[in-house]
């Protein structure tokens, strides 16, 4: 198997015929998807919460760093 790297543990395949199998194998179906480094790679699972446990948005350590939805830094104002 051909893997990309690690999401909050989960591995992140180069193919969907992967993430099938390693999600069969996990007692899971389906699969979804994710961009690593700038590649896109397929992970067992219907989605990263079924897969991993936990939400893709969490504040929970993990081995990679996701961005929050809304923070996007200051926004002005210095009235």
């Amino acid at each position: 198997m051909s893997v990309i790297g690690n999401i909050a543990g989960v591995p992140l395949f180069t193919t969907v015929q992967e993430a099938l199998a390693w999600a069969s194998a996990n007692g899971l179906s389906g699969y979804h998807m994710h961009n690593l480094n700038g590649q896109q790679g397929y992970m067992g699972g219907m989605n990263h919460q079924q897969a991993s446990g936990m939400p893709l948005n969490t504040n929970a350590p993990s081995s990679s760093s996701t961005s929050t939805t809304g923070s996007s830094g200051s926004s002005g104002g210095g009235y």
